[in-house]
């Protein structure tokens, strides 16, 4: 991951309800969920959650595509794997071999709930 990507994947971090949505998003897994059921879930306004999607859709950290008459919106794997191993390629000087990885693919096959720890986290 090049510098001026991670500032901007940072950016759009660095503020409370981004973080909680894409939070929410990486424990929902790759079938994401609709603008409006995330609105719901972290108690959002939709013209502000609107801003917010927009500012991660921007930085690469979600996707969003249309599903009949709703957007659904994704967490972005590859970019959230890519910040990690840009933050810690230099934590013990063995470069990617430290870098922790996220692979959905793992988790969500084996059947384990997908929004369980998100709604303790977000209503907690």
């Amino acid at each position: 991951m090049e510098e001026k990507r991670a500032i901007a994947a940072l950016g759009a971090l660095a503020q409370e309800t981004r973080l909680a949505l894409f939070r929410l998003l990486v424990t929902r897994g790759p079938d994401g969920l609709p603008a409006g059921v995330i609105a719901d879930r972290l108690g959002v306004q939709p013209s502000s959650l609107s801003f917010h999607l927009a500012q991660l859709v921007h930085a690469g950290l979600i996707t969003q595509r249309r599903l009949s008459r709703q957007l659904i919106y994704s967490a972005e794997y590859g970019t959230m794997n890519a910040l990690l191993a840009y933050l810690t390629e230099n934590c013990c000087g063995h470069g990617a071999a430290c870098a922790p990885a996220c692979n959905p693919a793992d988790r969500f096959t084996k059947g384990e709930p997908d929004e369980a720890p998100a709604r303790a986290r977000v209503r907690g």
